[in-house]
């Protein structure tokens, strides 16, 4: 078999399609985010930076910054290995401790992301509890489909937020079979939320285990930050919370929050825990050191919030397709793959405007879009010149506008 030509065919097939992923080569600029400096065919140029899933420009704090260098000036950079051999610091056990109290719970479990942490947790559980049923929802995050099918179990999948579908899966399900609810707070390309409450209340009404990823949402929401499930009053209920330090933490790494018993069985199944080299003292640190913050500033999310809702006030009123969100995210519909990589290459290269182009198979063909994430560091004047890089922009590459399209 010719490899390189079959490899090469692969790739080709992806050009092809309108869908080739090219890398921006940025380099944030400490201290004034969301500005970085992007390297081009030209040279270097300065940016403004609107997709960064650093939600609230932690990663830029510089109560975490000191963290982060106290750490290496104490113990050094690496951990020393997986955290049953020698990689279990005293930053770990911290972070931990600090993670179970943001959610309320017994106890957390740290990994070194979000995707390991979905994985890990859910391949383990069917372990754990044989004969596990899992029902997840149609878009749950590809971590979580990845850790569900590993698993082996048996699942069913519900259409996304539809309540009534579930309870007719849980209701034709075994009634003393063992079974999980899977799902996410807020869906990350269309920026809506789930009805935590109601799909809680499902779960137990059927005798289910409810997990959910709050990687969108930790730190964002809720009087501390914990996510849309403490905002929402029902953070208690739930039995597995998970979450990413990599996002709104302004870090990297994945954790579970729950039950003691439950977080101790996990870390002894999980191989996607046992079997990586945990995460250095500076990460943790830093991490803590956010959370710390985060739990402490709410108004940094108020800020946040109003930031997120003027960008798409101001987008619909520019006739713009933004999608209905309810979130922090302001996905802007293009539909065509080709189209979306040229205006996201105009906005970076004409006008200094980074935002990747979002398409299949992160979201439907025929939906590619532009994903934005405002953050309380964007300015007015900032959202002054993307509205007018976009205006431009939606009449050059005669792409759809809301109510028609552009001549």
């Amino acid at each position: 078999m010719d490899y390189k030509a079959a490899i090469r065919t692969a790739v080709e097939q992806v050009r092809s399609e309108g869908r080739y992923r090219v890398f921006a080569d940025l380099k944030r600029q400490r201290g004034s985010f969301p500005r970085a400096t992007w390297t081009g065919p030209y040279g270097e140029r300065d940016v403004v930076v609107w997709c960064s899933n650093d939600y609230l420009g932690q990663g830029q704090n510089p109560v975490v910054i000191e963290a982060m260098h106290a750490a290496i000036d104490e113990a050094g950079s690496g951990s020393g290995g997986t955290r049953n051999i020698s990689g279990t610091t005293r930053y770990h056990v911290e972070l931990e401790q600090e993670l179970a109290d943001w959610h309320g719970k017994e106890a957390a479990l740290l990994f070194t992301s979000g995707f390991v942490s979905n994985e890990a947790t859910l391949s383990s559980l069917v372990k754990i509890l044989p004969g596990l049923i899992i029902f997840s929802d149609a878009l749950n995050h590809a971590s979580m489909i990845a850790g569900i099918r590993n698993g082996g179990g048996q699942k069913h999948v519900f259409r996304h937020n539809d309540l009534e579908h579930l309870e007719q899966l849980l209701k034709a399900a075994p009634a003393d079979a063992p079974k999980l609810v899977a799902f996410e707070s807020v869906y990350s390309m269309d920026g809506d939320i789930s009805d935590i409450r109601g799909t809680v209340e499902l779960a137990k009404r059927y005798g289910a285990l409810t997990y959910i990823d709050e990687v969108h949402a930790v730190g964002m929401y809720g009087q501390r930050g914990a996510g849309v499930a403490e905002r929402d009053g029902v953070m208690a209920e739930i039995d597995i919370i998970e979450g990413t330090l990599g996002k709104a933490v302004g870090m990297m790494g994945g954790y579970i929050a729950g039950d003691a018993d439950l977080v101790d069985a996990v870390r002894l199944y999980a191989s996607g825990f046992i079997f990586t080299t945990s995460l250095p003292p500076a990460i943790t640190a830093g991490a803590a050191a956010s959370i710390r913050w985060l739990k402490a500033h709410n108004e940094v999310r108020v800020r946040h919030q109003e930031r997120a809702a003027t960008l798409k006030r101001r987008f619909a009123r520019a006739g713009l397709p933004v999608m209905p969100s309810v979130s922090h995210i302001a996905p802007v519909l293009v539909g065509d793959p080709v189209h979306t990589k040229l205006v996201s290459d105009m906005l970076l290269h004409d006008f200094g405007v980074y935002v990747q182009p979002i398409n299949y198979p992160t979201v439907p063909k025929g939906t590619e879009r532009l994903r934005f994430t405002p953050t309380p560091l964007h300015t007015d004047a900032m959202m002054d010149d993307l509205i007018a890089a976009m205006d431009s922009l939606w009449t050059r590459c005669n792409v759809k506008r809301m109510g028609g399209v552009a001549a």
